[in-house]
């Protein structure tokens, strides 16, 4: 097996290389003790060449959790070549990431993307001396369009060597690398590393590395080379190398690249004018919101559920029955198949055409470079409650699913911060609420359904910005950050790289219905059909008993029935069950399905108690997943359990002024 290993910068276009090099031959887990992504793919060409696709990251130097995992894959992990993904753009600062990896020894292939961008840029370089300098083969390509994909193949299957790079550092420096190499030459933990990388990395102070040096004599060595070193500098010895690097990369620049002036903006430029504007920024970010609910629900995302809908309990509920019947099947298991698992997983997959189409609008933001933006446009709402920008980030994310969104936060450095991010996450109206709203606005509100779910939506945030008020009170005190992010070129995404993040955000919703939901499908129903006398009616079955002692406590908040205290509690697994869970115990098996259920809630619900049901899903506590995930990013169950307790509070507060004025003044 042929392993390479994909590296970059981010918004480089790794992602877009990684698709076009791999197609739908790839796999996505987690990356060892960490929660960061990990993807690995086959190559199209050939099922014996593997691609990992490291995080996007500036540098080797592990500052961050991303860092972290792209220095131990190089010091750890078997590969044969490096694929270096570089923007054409932002040549300066992604050759820093490439000099690093050069001087790692392994033989690197680098594809010289977004060719079509910087030529935008006026700017034009001489790939051909660029080659001669680095020693590495170099395509020019655009990966988003496919541009340069033969070329880069035909050269990734030829025999790839070594570069022959060596980058000179000040004499003082290399007099230290040599010190150190004649150390680590013995030591058999790094025989089959490259001893001046490895020696760069220790003088750099990368920790991966240190921890690699099992001797304290040995440790203690090298410590005394970097502070003579750092002595006679003045300053750290990592801002020496890294001005060194920057000087050669200038040096280089200088020949191989050519910038015209271009007097006309960009069309980045000219959208960035009225995107990030002052006073236009926020209203045009609400504004989209508005229209991802409109395509979701009112322009495509309905029709297509309609459509589902039918098939579900239509051709495939009629048939499973006649099956059954035909096989001699006992009343209890026709029950138990038609009314327990149809009526519960169906009752979820219905609404899987909207959920998709929630994210395929999701990715287009995320692929065009929009979503950056907003991220950007938030920084001054976040500052307010002593956060940055860059917080509004894993809260995006949550709009997917909840559990992604606290794992970004490991993006923000202070601890604090970060901590205040993960407690806010779960407000965030995630895809698994959406088959709950989708339930109720179809029912109530049919033709305001885009409007009250963007309300819905708009409502978690603004919860979360006013519970940070409080959090930044208790919580941050004086601790500060600086936010920086990168506004990538707008970009027209490509449509297989937008099905397939798509897919990958939207397959766990399907994973859930065949897993969890099936699980519960089936324990609710034997719970709402069985108490300690054997097989009962529903109304005296275990699961009424348990909802009539909850029940009280939602009688305020308009929906005190036992059938949505369960409903709610069953929530407590995955948002979704809420429906499954609803479509059990109302009965809405058989053919009927969804209609069925929608008149039964129609006939228990107000309009006002709906709105009411739908905020406390939307804030009461986050699923079990997302509690679990919280309590391994904040190392104790002190934190989740007290998400748990606030947040159902709040919902139950809310739904309580929510029911009883909207009684007084409809």
């Amino acid at each position: 097996m042929t392993v390479y290993a994909l590296a970059g910068n981010p918004n480089a276009g790794k992602t877009s290389l990684f698709n076009l090099l791999t197609g739908t031959r790839q796999y996505v887990g987690n990356w060892p003790g960490v929660t960061v992504e990990k993807k690995v793919g086959y190559m199209k060409y050939n099922d014996s060449v593997e691609v990992v696709d490291l995080p996007g990251v500036y540098s080797i130097s592990p500052f961050s959790i991303e860092e972290r995992v792209a220095s131990q894959f190089l010091v750890s992990e078997e590969f044969d070549a490096l694929i270096n993904i570089v923007d054409a753009s932002n040549l300066e600062r992604n050759l820093y990431f490439t000099l690093q990896l050069l001087e790692f020894g392994k033989p690197v292939v680098m594809s010289l993307n977004m060719m079509d961008v910087a030529k935008a840029y006026g700017i034009s370089i001489d790939v051909e001396k660029m080659e001669q300098r680095l020693g590495i083969p170099i395509i020019p390509m655009s990966a988003r369009k496919g541009e340069g994909y033969q070329e880069f193949i035909k050269v990734i299957q030829s025999p790839l060597s070594p570069p022959q790079f060596e980058l000179k550092y000040d004499p003082q420096i290399e007099e230290a690398l040599r010190q150190i190499e004649s150390i680590i030459g013995q030591l058999p933990e790094f025989k089959n590393h490259n001893y001046r990388w490895i020696a760069l990395q220790l003088l750099e102070g990368n920790s991966v590395v240190e921890q690699l040096v099992q001797n304290d004599q040995n440790r203690e060595a090298v410590e005394s080379i970097k502070q003579q070193l750092q002595t006679k500098f003045n300053v750290p010895v990592l801002q020496v190398i890294r001005e060194e690097r920057y000087r050669w990369i200038g040096q280089l620049l200088e020949e191989v690249m050519v910038t015209e002036s271009i007097s006309r903006r960009t069309w980045t430029e000219r959208i960035d004018a009225i995107v990030t504007h002052k006073y236009l920024g926020i209203p045009l970010f609400l504004f989209f919101m508005f229209l991802t609910f409109q395509v979701t629900f009112s322009w495509v995302g309905t029709p297509l559920q309609d459509i589902l809908d039918g098939w579900l309990s239509g051709p495939i509920s009629e048939s499973v029955t006649q099956f059954l019947i035909s096989i001699g099947a006992t009343p209890w298991l026709l029950q138990l198949v038609v009314d327990g698992i149809i009526a519960g997983v169906g009752g979820v997959l219905v609404f899987v055409p909207q959920i998709f189409v929630l994210f395929l609008v999701i990715s287009f933001l995320e692929d065009s470079g929009y979503m950056a933006r907003a991220a950007f446009i938030m920084d001054k709402a976040m500052s307010s409650i002593g956060l940055n920008g860059k917080a509004f980030i894993p809260m995006i994310v949550g709009f997917g699913c909840n559990v992604p969104g606290v794992m970004s936060a490991r993006t923000i450095e202070q601890p604090k911060e970060r901590l205040i991010t993960i407690l806010l996450s779960p407000f965030m109206s995630c895809s698994a609420r959406l088959a709950v709203y989708a339930l109720f606005v179809s029912v109530f509100f049919r033709q305001y359904q885009s409007l009250v779910v963007f309300s819905l939506y708009l409502l978690g945030i603004v919860f979360a910005i006013l519970l940070g008020f409080i959090f930044k009170r208790f919580l941050l005190k004086e601790e500060e950050s600086l936010f920086a992010i990168e506004l990538p070129p707008y970009r027209i995404p490509m449509v297989r790289s937008l099905l397939l993040s798509t897919w990958d955000k939207g397959k766990n919703f399907i994973k859930k219905a065949g897993t969890i939901i099936f699980s519960m499908a089936v324990l609710i129903w034997f719970l709402a059909n069985f108490s300690w006398t054997g097989m009962v009616e529903m109304n005296e079955s275990f699961l009424a008993d348990l909802g009539g002692i909850i029940a009280p406590i939602f009688a305020p908040l308009g929906f005190g029935t036992w059938q949505s205290g369960v409903a709610l509690i069953s929530g407590f697994m995955a948002k979704e069950i809420v429906v499954s869970t609803m479509s059990i115990v109302y009965g809405a098996g058989g053919g009927e399905s969804i209609a069925q259920l929608a008149a039964i809630i129609q006939s228990t619900f107000t309009p006002v108690s709906a709105y009411a049901f739908m905020v406390f899903v939307l804030l009461y506590t986050p699923c079990m997943a997302t509690i679990v995930v919280m309590k391994k990013e904040t190392g104790s169950w002190k934190w989740p359990l007290f998400s748990i307790g606030y947040s159902f509070s709040i919902a139950w507060i809310l739904a309580f002024i929510i029911y009883q004025v909207g009684n007084l003044l409809v």
